[in-house]
């Protein structure tokens, strides 16, 4: 008789179509449960489907799906191994001071995501594709020819090498015009607000525009740091700057707007930049920037105003948020201000870190990295879309050509959406309801992220999804 002492597995219970579902399924269960401990290898694939008397492509597609889950991950000499586990963080409650993306701040504890959710959070990337070796690699060859004082406090404004890399990259990729003395390297996006905040506040502002419905983590940032939000109205053309109030700074998320996904015009750009000109300033979060799928990327706004323009963008959401690696690009006459405040902040950015990232965008790691991981999305937000259309074909689907997230709305229905994404937890599915990122009262809507969560579980999650809002909301 066919079975395998790992986990007992007896294929007999599987369904005839569904070996792969059922084969995942119960290591995952494993995992999760405890029945493996991280550390512990899965049987080589040859082993385990003869023992189950199966095809040897079912195992690795399963082994596979284990790993786009991040539960285990393919070793060089040691198989495939099981990785530590631990709860996703939860999204924030309605009346919690929480933020919309990690990338802003620490999301503050709320209910534990339970056993068996799927958590579609947006801003969570896809942390089992970080390129593991591609660092080894790069680490290795740093700590070859590192000298002692790159390991020193050295320049507040970052490593010389990664600023000039950066520099080169960001002029390759996204048009900027800057030089490596103008980059400032810091600890993600939210270093970089905390700066220019901290900066604006120093100069006697007291109120910012912010995109409504915008990034709550951002606003929180800001007001943290003692500057009040504004919300200036977003639309299919984005930020309606015609609506900008009299303030001295405003901040946007133009080549894919959080969380609508839409892309700020042309002639709104013109707008801004007008708007700019005449002693504003625009903080341009590049957000989403390098995920797209089905459009022509979006130049940058900085290099059309660079005195005008403080340009800010991260690995966040490319390597890892736990890296902390981001730069800020911003108009001469703040310089100074921002490079004390980011020495008074913590003496600089670890170093190893930086220069491991020059490695990366040097040899075309970096690059390479991201090809790799805009096919792994695209699949992914292929497979949340043809599940949407089938289970919820009512719904309107926005921001699908790039980013990580989708903003689902349900056209004609009065609800409060913060009911509709409680039903949806009750089902299983953790995702956030449009109006925790508003300022202003507006349609309900539902944002899914999907950079984490393999394409099987998106289509489970749907499924999950719409058995819940058709017993109750939907209806």
């Amino acid at each position: 008789m066919p079975g395998a002492d790992f986990l007992q597995l007896d294929p007999a219970g599987a369904p005839a179509r569904g070996v792969t579902d059922w084969l995942t399924s119960a290591v995952r269960a494993a995992v999760l449960d405890g029945r493996l401990a991280a550390g512990d290898r899965l049987p080589p694939t040859r082993t385990l489907a003869a023992d189950l008397r199966i095809a040897r492509g079912v195992v690795v597609e399963a082994y596979q799906r284990l790993v786009d889950e991040g539960l285990v991950e393919g070793r060089t000499g040691r198989g495939t191994v099981v990785l530590p586990t631990s709860s996703p963080e939860p999204p924030p409650g309605p009346a919690a001071t929480a933020t919309a993306d990690p990338e802003r701040l620490p999301q503050p504890t709320n209910r534990p995501a339970a056993e068996g959710e799927i958590d579609l959070s947006p801003g969570v990337p896809d942390l089992a594709a970080f390129p593991r070796a591609a660092w080894l690699r790069a680490e290795r060859a740093v700590l070859r020819d590192a000298s002692a004082a790159d390991l020193g406090y050295g320049d507040p404004r970052g490593s010389a090498r990664l600023r000039r890399e950066l520099a080169g990259w960001l002029g390759r990729t996204r048009g900027l015009r800057t030089e490596p003395d103008r980059v400032l390297v810091v600890a993600g996006v939210a270093q970089a607000l905390a700066l220019v905040a901290q900066t604006l506040r120093s100069r006697g502002a007291e109120a910012i525009g912010v995109e409504d419905p915008g990034s709550r983590g951002a606003r929180q940032e800001l007001v943290h740091w003692g500057l009040r939000p504004v919300g200036v109205p977003v639309d299919d053309d984005g930020l309606v700057v015609s609506a900008l109030p009299p303030v001295p700074a405003v901040m946007v998320t133009p080549a894919h707007q959080y969380p609508t996904g839409v892309v700020l015009s042309p002639d709104r750009r013109r707008e801004l930049l007008a708007w700019a000109r005449d002693g504003g300033l625009v903080i341009e979060d590049d957000y989403d920037a390098e995920h797209r799928y089905d459009r022509a990327p979006v130049p940058a706004l900085q290099p059309s105003a660079p005195e005008h323009v403080a340009h800010t963008g991260s690995t966040s959401k490319t390597l890892a948020p736990g890296m902390r690696l981001g730069w800020l690009v911003a108009p001469a006459h703040l310089d100074a201000d921002l490079v004390t405040a980011k020495h008074a902040s913590d003496l600089g950015s670890p170093a190893l870190p930086q220069l491991v990232l020059a490695e990366l965008l040097a040899s075309g790691e970096y690059d390479r990295h991201l090809r790799l991981v805009r096919g792994r999305q695209r699949a992914r937000r292929d497979a949340l879309l043809a599940a949407l259309a089938r289970h919820l074909p009512g719904a309107r689907v926005a921001g699908v050509a790039a980013g990580l997230h989708l903003l689902v709305t349900f056209p004609g229905l009065d609800a409060d959406d913060v009911a509709l994404a409680g039903a949806v937890r009750e089902a299983g599915v953790v995702v956030h309801p449009l109006s925790w990122h508003r300022l202003t009262p507006g349609d309900p809507g539902l944002v899914l992220g999907y950079a984490a969560t393999s394409p099987d579980r998106l289509h489970a999650a749907v499924e999950r999804m719409a058995a819940a809002l058709g017993q109750g909301p939907l209806r």
